[in-house]
């Protein structure tokens, strides 16, 4: 796949841009007052219907994961489709610094064209992919009435804020002999519209925690003269991968008597505890915890029960 150079990409921006009429309909807000729909997911609002033939990006919508995935939803209802002429692209200002990358100081490129995405970092003349670059293993697209392009925070800097702009170009014809790009024909609409800057966006990613999953006791009913164990599963909150090893707290209790745990570790994904319960606690209460503590994050649960 060829990478459109930025004169490329300038050029094709530029025929679009002549094209547009005077007065657009839909004013251009997004830049300076980006909409919030809802946590870490901003909606920028872009200019309509500059010109008919071309296609019209209405809104873009920015979200991420805690675990730091970045979700770039580009709308352009009139191109329902993802057709072979099209390319779509976005510029990212990764370290939120004008100073460095490109002219406008965007540090990452991507592009999709052809029904391929492709990650690009500037090279200090172009946007190129080189060894040591990162390696885009999660960035993926889906095209229905627009793109969705996602990809991990990971692969652009580890950024925590940034800023960047989007295009959509059609009627680029490839020549099949010598693989030029010819862009005679191509319209597109770029957002923000040009010498509008770029859009900001900032990376919330909130502090992950261990989740109880569930607490089996087992056997269901603590019985008197028998082992009695619980079995806490828990998991992470930006993964949810279940805990697979840490340290286990146990506590148990009949009545006013503290017994030692006989097991006390992480067994096939399960927090376990394993009391031993006297022949005297028939008819007594018995209450016990269950706690696990792994990479630095904890999870607990308590349980209290009557003894048969």
């Amino acid at each position: 796949m060829r990478l459109l150079t930025r004169s490329g990409l300038v050029l094709a921006i530029a025929v679009a841009v002549v094209a547009l009429p005077t007065a657009a309909s839909g004013a251009l807000s997004g830049t300076l007052a980006p909409a919030v729909a809802s946590a870490n997911s901003t909606t920028y609002q872009d200019s309509s219907g500059e010109n008919p033939a071309a296609p019209d990006i209405t809104t873009l919508v920015v979200s991420n994961t805690d675990a730091g995935l970045i979700s770039f939803r580009i709308n352009i209802p009139n191109r329902p489709q993802l057709t072979q002429d099209m390319l779509i692209a976005l510029e990212v200002d990764s370290d939120n610094n004008p100073n460095t990358g490109s002219p406008d100081g965007t540090d990452y490129a991507i592009e999709l064209f052809f029904g391929e995405v492709s990650l690009f970092r500037w090279d200090g003349t172009n946007f190129t992919r080189r060894a040591g670059d990162p390696p885009s293993t999660s960035l993926i697209f889906a095209y229905q009435g627009g793109v969705t392009i996602t990809i991990s925070a990971s692969e652009l800097g580890n950024t925590k804020a940034f800023k960047f702009n989007a295009v959509a170009i059609s009627g680029i014809v490839l020549d099949p002999v010598t693989n030029d790009l010819d862009f005679t024909n191509a319209v597109g609409d770029g957002a923000p519209a040009l010498g509008a800057g770029l859009y900001s966006y900032q990376v919330k990613l909130t502090p992950p925690t261990l989740v109880v999953k569930s607490l089996k006791p087992t056997p269901k009913n603590p019985t008197a003269g028998q082992a009695f164990t619980l079995r806490l599963v828990a998991a992470r909150s930006d993964t949810g991968a279940v805990v697979q090893n840490g340290r286990v707290t146990c506590v148990g209790r009949v009545g006013n008597a503290r017994l030692k745990a006989q097991v006390q570790r992480v067994v096939a994904g399960a927090a376990t505890c394993t009391w031993n319960l006297p022949p005297t606690a028939k008819a007594k209460t018995f209450q016990g915890s269950v706690a696990v503590v792994f990479e630095g994050l904890r999870a607990s649960q308590g349980y209290v029960g009557k003894v048969r």
